[in-house]
């Protein structure tokens, strides 16, 4: 699966998982999914994102947790 909507940058947030060329942390965005924040609502308050960058933060999580041996995947 490619992940060139998300970034891991050791330089970037101590190496979170960002949204590429921002400095969103996708885990900000997993929590508004989790408390029921719609995608619309969260690129009002996140503009630079589109809908597109959500469903990889959702699809980078899912990985992870299908492939519990790999700690992360490099996206530097």
């Amino acid at each position: 699966m490619k992940f060139d909507r998300i970034e891991i940058n050791p330089k970037i947030l101590g190496g979170k998982p960002v949204f590429k060329n921002t400095r969103i942390p996708l885990y900000i965005i997993l929590q508004m999914i989790r408390d029921n924040i719609s995608f619309d609502q969260i690129i009002l308050e996140y503009p630079r994102l589109v809908i597109e960058d959500i469903k990889a933060a959702l699809d980078y999580s899912m990985y992870l947790l299908d492939h519990p041996d790999e700690e992360t995947i490099s996206l530097i």
